[in-house]
């Protein structure tokens, strides 16, 4: 066990991505954008359960994945509302868990499964696949190997963890527990959930990084680097592949960041800051957000003059006045 090793080599791309990827962390951490608005880190938190679950065939929308986590009734699958409710739990734990420890890997996965699998929080006693749609990418490791997989993983983690960037073996770990398929269900959402509990270690601006947002946008790509690590042996493809995604969704928020300076009215700033890409708001949810009472002064001082700036846009352009007018930030 002592001389496991995950099968992977450090590329100069790989290199030249942890580095970028270290300077736009240290940029946003000026402009603090997720430390100092609370509506952000809610946002991407929800945004990140959301895509984490539309992955695994989750129908339900961004707005309903809202109102569950808000605790309001929402018309939908009995399971695809009890897989939000314990997704965020699971989520809310991300500081409290030891990323080394496999004991919180299965509690995190307790949490995910609750009342839904009869086998929570315990390794599968079957044989499983990974599949992408109705392809199977490949079958995982009979179950009499998973927990000497599992084991092995952990401690060459835990023995490595001054040594490997974290950045990369955060993949490295992404990419081991996906092919090791240690759980009957549940495997992607909980390698996505430790992904972040690895990162959040290393710096703590991760915690709210929609970073399966991202994968959610490229996910046929993301199941492809899985499928040619395992014909090549090597988890090199996927740890570019990830890396590549964070560095992109960085960029994205430091795009974000920048449009939230002191240039922009206030009262603009703070409709932006209240606002999440993606989601189309009603006069009266913005008025909620920003805290105004008045329809008027949310249309003269917020909504006007992010429209004339081009910050946000009417889903309905062609009927201005429409009741069933909402906006959506660009």
């Amino acid at each position: 066990m002592k001389n496991y090793q995950p099968p992977y080599s450090i590329t100069p791309n790989m290199m030249m991505l942890a580095t970028s990827i270290s300077e736009k962390v240290g940029k946003l951490e000026i402009y603090q954008s997720l430390h100092t608005h609370p509506h952000l880190r809610k946002n991407n938190r929800i945004k990140s359960i959301h895509s984490s679950l539309t992955i695994e065939a989750n129908s339900l929308t961004i707005d309903q994945v809202k109102d569950v986590i808000a605790g309001n009734l929402v018309l939908g699958p009995a399971r695809e509302i009890q897989e939000v409710k314990n997704a965020y739990a699971a989520y809310e734990l991300i500081n409290s868990y030891n990323p080394y420890s496999l004991h919180d890997l299965k509690k995190a996965h307790s949490l995910m499964a609750q009342n839904l699998q009869s086998d929570a929080g315990k390794f599968r006693m079957g044989n499983e696949g990974v599949f992408n749609g109705d392809t199977c990418i490949f079958m995982a490791p009979q179950p009499h190997f998973v927990p000497q997989l599992m084991e092995q993983l952990f401690t060459w983690m835990s023995n490595n963890k001054d040594i490997v960037h974290p950045l990369i073996m955060a993949s490295i770990f992404h990419y081991e527990f996906v092919f090791i398929h240690p759980f009957s269900d549940g495997n992607g959402r909980i390698a996505r959930l430790w992904h972040t509990v690895l990162l959040n270690n290393w710096n703590s601006f991760f915690e709210y990084l929609p970073l399966e947002s991202q994968i959610a946008k490229f996910q046929t790509e993301y199941y492809d680097a899985i499928a040619q690590c395992h014909v090549h042996g090597s988890s090199d493809v996927f740890i570019e592949f990830m890396l590549q995604q964070i560095n992109d969704i960085l960029q994205e928020l430091l795009t974000q960041s920048s449009r939230i300076t002191t240039s922009l009215p206030k009262q603009v700033s703070t409709l932006l800051q209240v606002m999440e890409y993606g989601v189309s708001y009603s006069p009266t949810q913005l008025m909620e957000l920003v805290h105004v009472k008045a329809r008027n002064t949310l249309r003269m001082s917020y909504l006007n003059p992010a429209l004339k700036l081009g910050l946000i846009a009417p889903t309905i352009p062609d009927k201005p006045k429409s009741k069933n007018q909402r906006y959506i930030k660009q």
